[in-house]
């Protein structure tokens, strides 16, 4: 019966990546959430400070803070997972390293990764070997210095997810854990500003999420058009056009190109009202 409420769950995710809606509110339509399940799933805290000074271990077994990863220059994409974890989290992280392939930047370049074992059993080891594994799948050699996996304490875990809202449960009879699919886009000072549901993960999504939380310091300034033009959406997990956006932009353009062409025909009308010159004296 467990297996089944788990298999349930992990379908839920599938099904809330596809669908765009977070994997609690797919589940909820499908049936009741399982007595086993209860307590699991995310409370969104948007704007909400991560504790900055909670200490970690990175894959290297060096002692860490993240706040080592948000200096104010980069956005941040969080992870939670567990390395051993046997489908789920696997599934996130996938996800994740497919959409980041279809963006122009890198980890360490205009963002940061910081991915988290929530299972204080892991060691660092285990996440070196995870990094390595990821890295290769990524294909690109230098993104190392931009995606950390860590691990931690029980009171150092509890204190991020909390933060977070990200509420998770050991199955003792299965030997796993029970929780929700999802990544978390921070700002570079720490705070909460996109919750990104499912384990497929759009790359438009990611991109405009990356730029939204990183306040115009990262992206071109076509970006930041285009970020503009996108509001998004909670029901769908994405962003969306934003048509009154559209139409005052399209409105500029179009008061832009008249102005131009009214200058143009003032000026040519100028030219030709001016007196012609008079003849130079003859010597």
């Amino acid at each position: 019966m467990r297996m089944r409420t788990l298999h349930a769950l992990i379908a839920a995710a599938v099904l809330s990546a596809i669908a765009g809606a977070p994997a609690a509110v797919v589940a909820q339509r499908a049936e009741p959430l399982p007595e086993q399940l209860e307590g699991i799933g995310i409370t969104e805290r948007p704007d909400e400070k991560i504790p900055l000074d909670l200490a970690f271990k990175d894959e290297d077994g060096r002692e860490v803070r993240l706040r080592d990863y948000f200096q104010g220059e980069r956005p941040v994409v969080l992870t939670l997972v567990y390395y051993s974890c046997p489908m789920l989290c696997t599934l996130v992280l996938n996800g994740l390293t497919d959409a980041m392939r279809d963006l122009p930047w890198e980890p360490g370049d205009q963002f940061e990764i910081v991915t988290v074992s929530f299972d204080p059993r892991e060691s660092p080891s285990l996440a070196r070997i995870k990094k390595q594994n990821y890295l290769q799948m990524y294909g690109r050699a230098d993104a190392g210095k931009g995606w950390h996996f860590l691990t931690g304490q029980q009171a150092e875990i509890s204190a991020l997810t909390d933060a977070v809202g990200f509420r998770y449960k050991w199955d003792e009879e299965q030997q796993q854990f029970a929780h929700q699919a999802a990544i978390f886009v921070l700002t570079p000072d720490g705070r909460i500003s996109r919750y990104i549901y499912g384990v497929l993960y759009e790359p438009r999504t990611l991109k405009l999420s990356l730029l939204e939380a990183s306040q115009g310091k990262i992206g071109s300034p076509l970006d930041q058009i285009v970020l503009y033009c996108y509001h998004y959406d909670p029901k769908s997990g994405s962003y969306a056009p934003a048509a009154m956006r559209f139409m005052r932009i399209g409105g500029a353009l179009t008061l832009a190109v008249v102005g131009v062409w009214l200058s143009s025909v003032w000026y040519r009308s100028s030219r030709r009202r001016q007196p012609a010159a008079p003849p130079a004296p003859e010597n």
